[in-house]
This record gives structure tokens, sequence and C-alpha cells, in this order.
């Protein structure tokens, strides 16, 4: 069967910005020839994709079912077109690294930019993933090395220490908490609480240490990203915990940020690679790089730099 990647393409461009209008701008084509597009799409597959009136666009049961398998397959497509044309520039040669996205938006850009200022021809791909996902990307070789939670179980990871974050309460400025130095868990058992989704490794990190105690605290939400948590607590609807670490890139004024004890609990981040497996050349100058920028900032709590492989 022929594949009809430009109806494809329109289709996603629709399910993303619910409206043929705003698809069409995005494409650069007129309504008409959007239009078209999807309608030899749809008849070429024999099915509705899209439900149409006067004032929205939804998908039907089988475009929900078919726009993850078009958005993944786009994506991987233009992955290896990308690689494809830069195998035929001279001589640019690529770096892939995995970050998690507290970091990723935090200190990285930092790093780069001395990156990038030493070797300005140089093609980076961050797979800004969760902990979980890194570990996949560097067992797999996807990725030179992962920035991201140290966990000692893997024995199969070279690991270089960067920090001990530690994991604070934020609340409004003007809450009656706010006031306070610091807080044990137990203080905060009558207040209203919004917890990261089960599938972060922050939330795993905090439910193994505080075990049973944590079913005595009021988790009230729920959120996947801590960016809503944050703006849940800025809006006054409840507190939250997170590493300190993560909110390197937030604006912090309104806001009030209070160590934990009883008990204190920390994340470790850390450089992982594959053991025995060198680093490039070009890893290895921004690996130097990365401890670097990580040595001159403190987050909460004292840094280290320990490696644990045979690297210098």
């Amino acid at each position: 069967m022929r594949i009809d990647f430009l109806g494809l393409h329109a289709f996603v461009a629709i399910a993303e910005r619910g409206s043929f209008q705003h698809a069409a701008a995005h494409l650069n084509l007129s309504q008409t020839a959007l239009s078209h597009r999807i309608r030899k799409l749809e008849e070429d597959l024999g099915v509705k994709l899209l439900s149409r009136t006067t004032r929205e666009v939804s998908l039907t049961q089988a475009g929900i079912h078919l726009l993850p398998k078009v958005k993944e397959t786009i994506e991987n497509l233009s992955v290896s077109l990308d690689e494809l044309r830069r195998e035929g520039r001279s001589r640019q040669e690529t770096l892939a690294i995995g970050c998690l996205p507290t970091v990723a938006s935090g200190r990285l850009p930092r790093v780069l930019q001395r990156f990038q200022e030493q070797h300005p021809d140089i093609f980076v791909r961050i797979y800004d993933n969760s902990a979980t996902e890194i570990a996949e990307l560097v067992q797999a070789g996807a990725v030179e090395f992962g920035i991201t939670m140290v966990a000692a179980h893997r024995w199969d990871f070279d690991i270089e220490l960067l920090i001990k974050d530690s994991f604070v309460l934020v609340c409004p400025e003007n809450h009656p908490l706010a006031f306070e130095a610091s807080l044990s868990w137990s203080d905060l058992t009558e207040e209203p609480l919004i917890r990261i989704s089960s599938r972060a490794g922050n939330r795993i990190i905090i439910d193994d240490a505080l075990g049973s105690r944590r079913e005595s605290l009021q988790w009230r939400f729920e959120a996947q990203h801590i960016q809503t948590a944050i703006a849940l607590v800025r809006a006054g609807v409840a507190l939250t915990v997170v590493p300190r670490l993560s909110l390197d890139t937030f604006d912090e004024r309104g806001l009030k940020l209070i160590a934990l004890k009883n008990p204190s609990i920390t994340r470790q981040l850390g450089i992982v690679s594959r053991r025995g497996v060198p680093l490039s050349p070009l890893a290895d100058e921004l690996r130097k790089i990365i401890v670097q920028t990580f040595a001159g900032g403190n987050a909460s709590g004292p840094e280290v730099a320990v490696r644990r492989s045979g690297r210098s």
C-alpha cells in the first residue's frame, strides 16, 4: 500500500492544533488544500479520522487510535532523515546524551554554551527523559552518558556522582508554615499536598524514604510534571515537595522553600555510562564541563564528585 505521508502530516497538524485554520497556517496551506488532503487520506483508509463541526474539530475513535502511532512514525522518520543529512555533511560529528528534564532546563544550558564555544560544529542530541528512560538509552548505547538520578544497584554502569540534592517543601510565602526555618514531615499531616506521578523517580525516592508514614499525609492532587505542581502552589491550592535543584529555572518570588527533616530526603545526581566502554574524546570533554559546572554551584547540601570508574 502506498503511504500518504502528506495526508498523515496534515492529520497530525489538525489533531495537535484542534483547528483546520491553525493547521493550515502551520503547514502553509489553504484550508481547501488541507481539507483535500484529509479527505483523500480518509478515503484511502476507509475510515473517518476527524469529526468536524462549525465550532470545533475532534478525533473519532479511529483517529484517537491512529494518532500516537503516526506521531511516533513521523518522529522516527525525522530522526532517520536528520542522521542521513548529517552523514552527508563534511565531517560533522554527533554527540548524544541523556539528561533529566529539571537539569536540562536548569544547568545544562550553561554547560552546552561552554561546549559550543569550543566545538561550534558539533551536533548535540539531548534526550531530556525520565531516569528510567535515560538508563535504557545508556544501556542500549543510544547515548554516551546520562545525567540522572544514581541507582546503586546498576552494577553495569560507571557512575560519577555530581551532587546531593535535598527535597524541600514549597509553599506560598504568606502561608503559616512559611515562617518556619525547617519542618518535620509530621508537621504536614494536616496540609493538602501535591505529589508527582508514580512514574517519576522523585516520587519513588519519597515513597521509599517515608514508608508507611506516607499514608498519613493528605495527598490531594497528583501532577505529571513539577511545573504543574508549582503552579498549583502559587495559586494557593496545596503544597508540594520537590528536589531543590528542580526549582533552578523557576521564579521563586512569592514562594518559600523549607527544609524537611525526620527524615531528610535527598537524591543523588550523577553521570552514568556503560561500564567498561570508554567515552569518546568529545563526550569526555563535555563530561568535564558538567563536573566543573556542578562543582561551581551548590543546590543544597554538600556536593560530591566521586568517580567510580577508572576514568580520570
